[in-house]
């Protein structure tokens, strides 16, 4: 409905005129004019006037009407000037109840029949002042605010409305204004901190949380967790509970109560517009007060769902009537609303039903009329209609008022209802009840999109529940009117969707499986094509490297005798497996610091490849340890120098690469590319070549990118001999006595006859030793005492003695052969056993590695005294071979791993030895080795010829720990080894030689003085106390109890560090003027180092004890050789 547009000017035009008429006419009669005025003409300005103010005053009463308004707030102060109040006072004494409804009753059909409209012409009644009892709310207003104006002495109003109002004129009291100084703004935080869970407790949750004060909790559980203070997982428990459980009622689905009558409002008022005659007054009065009953809507009691109103589907008063409850009702609705009677059975004719229950036995049923609904009211009626057996109700009272509301969007709604038709048909439902409202918001959602899903037109179902148990029963959907094509449909659509899902799936798995194939066969293609290119790449370097290497053999004098860089890389080119299970690998390949003393020869400068880095204390100790070459020279202290020119200590940059992998030095320091381009600024222009460790493929590597070639053996030939059975292959071209042994093992079984075999041959060992081949430092040894196990053993001794010198013979052992067989798998399942239980546990897993990659059996000296010894070999490039060092051999943690050496040896006569060393080099120059190499040997006693017996045990084709200690004996005695008396002599000092004087006759000849040494050298020294002391107070440790080194003398102790940031291992070298000596030295050195760095309750981790004991032994089996040849000269004398 169009709203009436307001313009207050045109009532004051009409005034203006009235008022300009009015002047006229004064104007007239004070002239003398007035005989002449016409009464019509006075008339008719009237009837003009009265007609002007009639049509605009109908013009605002439906302004007013239409006009959306709210009632004032009890607090409200002001009123809307829009707003008129028409007050009503009762007089409850003099008027009954009956009296007051029949005034309210008149005065509501007066006010109805003044909205009626009025014919053309017609005037409006004449005003009569109404006379209204009691103020107005204004002036109740204004009689507060002065009320509390008084009572309140402090008002700023009071004195002035005690003078209006009750004529009291209070005395002025003038009040003093003190200057407050305004204070000036705090800085900083004003609230005092809140107290939050220490850094102790976020740190480890296990400690006691601190206690929560009073002013803590006061703060709430939520600040509390917030700070920390209760852990975020902890269970809180309120006392009492916030939420309290109560038993829900059940109600009977069934059972449908009445909704609650709308209460009457006894708050009423109306608009003051009193265009009534005095004698209706009371009656108009009566009706305005009255409030009619409104029913509530038949629909509006049974709908439970509420939708947003919309702009587009906002009802309007013409296509929607609205229907207002008291609550709803604006204070100037009441008086406004025209009558219309309802009732159960209306008059045919219109007229008002009466209902017998007034005392009068009648009263009057009024309903409101429809009424402009407001902008903001929400709809409380929502349109429903049923679709039955599919199709819609289009002739029911209830789809014609949708339709008729929902006009302007009907064509989208009649799409939803289509789809809607269509769900029903094809499930058969019988009945649906459809919300209008919601079914005309989805064609709004859906009106431009995709088509509706089942689960949007179901949501606009009343009955969901009971359609959604029919469309979900199987075989629903094929009951509707086209259901065998609709099944038939299903059928063919489900067949075909298998077999091309089946088709599918195995299309899938063959382009699945030819993928797989391709990526395999690429895949396979480039790695062989990696491969092909890596073995090209190793053989071209083996290529350079035989070719640098026979140059290198040709100008092999000529650069022992000129300038030369020797590039040292104590590297163990070990398999992978074995280096796995090395602890701490970069420290044992560090053991060789001692190489640095190369330097010995003014011709040669070191460049050191260090596996590990090393700290600025441990460089210093190495540079003053080299600096005394010339005060050893010379035996004067003060004579040192500088040689850090000569040597450069270079570590590999890809150790920080790498930190995780056990990569040998030479592996690294091929992945180093910036380590090998300053190597090469190192030696340009210069001789030079690498002395290797243990030989690796990655040698070849770095010496094709250094161009320089290498001192030792190709890898492969290095491997192949260095194992034990290659070393046995060895021994035996060299013809050198063996112990009774069988290699090349690699099955169970001829484990088994080969074991049988050598202790048929052998039935004087007792003890059997099985190596693996692919080990070393004695780890792969495992050994069982088989005869001591054996039932037939005491048998088999008789038929040796038996048969006497026969018993070499096949057929003489053949019986004991069987016997010894049957028994032998039992013997070593049950009593053999790993040296090293911490590599390999149990027999059963060291038979696993030793079948896998073969071994050795080997006999067991048969005596209880067993010295086994170690010589250190160089074959030159040019084919020249010189024992460099040999000493025997200290074992502290096993008995078959050398821990430490005492050199020169002194259990072999030196000729029998130069003999079978001689033989093993002879050997190996034929197999193309060269460089150093080192073989151990055992010496015993013969038990049956009570002869010195010599067998070769072992074969290690790299430059080992006991030959970088022997270089650093040589290099602070300044002393050599003797290789034909295995003697070492340190030349005597200059002063020395001049304080010696001519023998006078009668003087005893002076003796010469002792310029033989002995050392005792071991690089395996381990004391996990060591870590907590620095090496400078370690060295003033040692030097307060005289372990130190005398220069004049070349007698004393020298350290080796190894580990610069663990310091729990280091290397130690004594030397002494005799055997004794340098073992007593060394066995009280390492005492008094574990008695000052250990304590009662830490003694540490350490082989010290272990090695001590066994020095003490060598020590007393020394002094006892010593004292034999004492006794054979007493008793010869």
């Amino acid at each position: 409905m169009t709203e009436v547009e307001t313009r207050p000017e045109e009532v004051g035009q009409i005034l203006l005129k009235v008022q300009d008429d009015i002047r006229q006419l004064r104007e007239k009669i004070n002239h003398g004019e007035g005989s002449s005025i016409n009464i019509k003409d006075l008339e008719s300005a009237l009837a003009k006037t009265e007609e002007g103010l009639q049509m605009k005053t109908e013009q605002v009463i439906n302004h007013y009407n239409n006009k959306v308004q709210t009632l004032p707030t009890a607090l409200s102060t002001r009123f809307d000037p829009g707003m008129v109040a028409l007050e009503q006072t009762w007089d409850l004494k003099t008027k009954t109840k009956s009296e007051m409804k029949k005034v309210q009753d008149q005065q509501y059909l007066a006010r109805e029949k003044l909205r009626q409209p009025q014919p053309p012409g017609a005037l409006l009644p004449k005003r009569q002042q109404v006379q209204v009892a009691g103020p107005s709310p204004g002036q109740q207003t204004k009689h507060m605010l002065t009320l509390r104006a008084v009572l309140n002495p402090m008002h700023g109003q009071n004195r002035q409305s005690l003078n209006d109002n009750f004529g009291i004129q209070l005395p002025l009291i003038p009040q003093r204004t003190e200057n407050k100084n305004i204070p000036r703004p705090i800085i900083g935080t004003t609230v005092e901190p809140l107290a939050v869970l220490p850094r102790a407790n976020r740190v480890d949750p296990q400690i006691a949380p601190p206690p929560i004060s009073e002013d803590d909790a006061r703060k709430g559980i939520l600040s509390l967790l917030e700070r920390g203070l209760i852990p975020p997982a902890a269970e809180l428990t309120l006392d009492p509970s916030p939420v309290r459980h109560k038993t829900a009622p059940l109600h009977d689905p069934h059972v449908k109560t009445k909704p609650a009558q709308p209460e009457m409002s006894h708050h009423l008022a109306g608009v003051k517009l009193d265009i009534t005659t005095s004698s209706k007054k009371a009656e108009i009065d009566d009706n305005v007060t009255r409030i009619p009953i409104v029913p509530p809507h038949p629909l509006s009691a049974h709908s439970t769902e509420t939708r947003t109103p919309s702009a587009k589907t906002r009802a309007t008063s013409a296509s929607m009537p609205q229907i207002k409850t008291p609550a709803t009702l604006k204070t100037f609705d009441l008086p406004l609303q025209p009558m219309q009677m309802t009732s159960s059975s209306p008059d045919r004719y219109g007229g008002p039903i009466r209902s017998p229950s007034s005392k009068q036995g009648y009263r009057f049923l009024f309903s409101p009329p429809p009424t402009t609904p407001a902008s903001g009211d929400i709809k409380n009626l929502t349109h429903r209609f049923a679709i039955q057996n599919g199709k819609i109700r289009d002739t029911s009272a209830e789809f014609l008022s949708f339709k008729q509301h929902y006009c302007l969007t009907w064509g989208s709604i009649v799409s939803m209802i289509r789809h809607l038709e269509k769900m029903t048909q094809e499930f058969t439902v019988p009945i649906a009840f459809i919300n209008g409202d919601k079914l005309a918001d989805l064609s709004l959602e859906f009106e431009l999109e995709r088509a509706p899903s089942t689960d949007d037109l179901l949501a606009v179902i009343v009955n969901r529940e009971d359609v959604e148990v029919i469309m979900n029963r199987p075989g629903r959907r094929f009951k509707g009117p086209n259901g065998k094509n609709v099944a038939a449909t299903r059928i063919q659509s489900s067949w075909r969707m298998f077999r091309d899902r089946s088709e599918y799936l195995e299309y899938r798995k063959k382009k699945w499986a030819a993928g797989v194939i391709a990526i395999s066969w690429i895949m396979n293609i480039k790695m062989s094509q990696v491969k092909q290119k890596l073995k090209q790449s190793r053989e071209d370097q083996l290529e350079a490297f035989r070719r640098r290497a026979k140059k290198f053999a040709m100008s092999w004098d000529r650069i022992k005798q000129s300038k030369r860089v020797i590039i040292h890389m104590s590297s163990l080119g070990l398999s992978q497996n074995i280096r796995d299970t090395i602890h701490e690998f970069g420290i044992r390949q560090n053991t060789q610091m001692a190489r640095l003393c190369d330097i010995r020869d003014p011709n040669v400068d070191v460049i050191f490849i260090s596996p590990v880095p090393l700290s600025e204390e441990t460089l210093q100790y190495y540079s003053k340890l080299l600096g005394l070459k010339a005060a050893i020279d010379s035996g004067n202290v003060e004579d040192q120098c500088v040689m850090s020119e000569r040597y450069r200590i270079i570590t590999p940059d890809a150790i920080k690469s790498f930190p995780t992998h056990r990569m040998c030095l030479s592996t690294l320091l091929k992945y180093s590319p910036r380590t090998i381009k300053r190597i090469k600024h190192l030696i340009k222009g210069r001789e030079a070549y690498i002395v290797s460790g243990v030989p690796h493929s990655d040698d070849l590597a770095v010496a094709d990118e250094l161009d320089v070639p290498i001192l030792s053996p190709e890898p492969e030939v290095a491997h192949l001999y260095s194992t034990k059975s290659g070393c046995k292959r060895i021994f035996a071209s060299a013809n050198v006595d063996l112990p009774p042994s069988e290699y090349d093992v690699y099955s169970l079984g001829q484990l088994h006859e080969c074991l049988a075999q050598l202790v048929t041959e052998n039935l004087m060992v007792k003890r059997w030793l099985f190596k693996l081949d692919d080990e070393f430092d004695g780890r792969g040894i495992a050994y069982c005492d088989v005869t001591e196990y054996l039932q037939c053993y005491s048998w088999a001794l008789k038929e040796s003695r038996r048969y006497g010198e026969k018993w070499s013979k096949k057929w003489a052992q053949e019986a004991a052969y069987i016997k010894i067989h049957a028994e032998i798998a039992d013997v070593l399942h049950a009593n053999a056993k790993p040296v090293h239980t911490s590599i390999y546990t149990t027999w059963e897993k060291f038979l696993e590695a030793f079948l896998s990659q073969g071994g050795v059996i080997e006999a067991c000296p048969p005596s209880e005294s067993i010295t086994t010894l170690t010589v250190d070999m160089m074959i030159e490039p040019n084919g020249k071979y010189n024992i460099v060092c040999c000493g025997d051999q200290i074992h502290a943690e096993t008995p078959f791993s050398c821990w430490g050496v005492s050199v020169p040896q002194s259990s072999v006569e030196p000729d029998v030895l130069s003999v079978a060393c001689k033989k093993i080099a002879e050997a190996c120059k034929t197999r193309g080795i060269l460089g150093y190499f080192s073989v151990d040997f055992v010496t015993f006693i013969d038990p049956k010829s009570m002869e010195q017996r010599l067998w070769a045990l072992d074969l290690s084709l790299h430059y080992s720990d006991s030959l970088a200690m022997f270089q650093l004996m040589s290099y602070v005695s300044n002393g050599a080894l003797d290789p034909v008396k295995h003697v070492f002599n340190v030349p005597m000092n200059k002063q020395e030689k001049r304080q010696r004087r001519r023998r006078l006759a009668g003087q005893e000849e002076e003796q010469e003085p002792n310029t033989g040494r002995f050392g005792v050298m071991s690089t395996r020294l381990l004391h996990t106390n060591l870590a907590v002391v620095h090496y400078s107070v370690f060295f003033q440790m040692c030097r307060a109890h005289g372990i130190g080194y005398d220069i004049k003398e070349k007698q004393g102790t020298v350290f080796t560090l190894i580990d610069s940031f663990n310091r729990e291992r280091l290397g130690m070298l004594t030397i002494g003027d005799n055997l004794q000596g340098a073992l007593a030295t060394f066995a009280r050195n390492m005492s008094v180092i574990h008695q000052e760095i250990s304590a009662p309750n830490m003694q540490g981790e350490t082989n010290f004890k272990s090695a001590i004991e066994d020095v003490e032994g060598i020590l007393g089996t020394t002094i006892e050789n010593a004292d034999e040849p004492d006794e054979e000269t007493n008793d010869q004398s």
